[in-house]
């Protein structure tokens, strides 16, 4: 199991925004992009650590860099 605990999706999306992403769409999901990199986030809370961290991978970030944007 990845070394994350479960995180709201506002926190997640807080997280994103500092190292530039933005919101592009909303839903169910949220959809963000850097320009390069697309991630989907659900609007769960918290987010399932397996989940997160196939988000996390998706946007080009290590689990460490994300641990340290919250």
């Amino acid at each position: 199991m990845p070394n994350l605990p479960g995180i709201n999706h506002l926190r997640a999306i807080k997280a994103f925004e500092k190292i530039g992403f933005r919101i592009i769409r909303q839903g169910k999901h949220i959809t963000m992009t850097d320009g390069e990199h697309i991630i989907t986030i659900p609007r769960a809370n918290p987010i399932n650590a397996y989940t997160m961290a196939t988000i996390i991978k998706g946007s080009g970030l290590t689990i460490t860099q994300f641990k340290q944007l919250l």
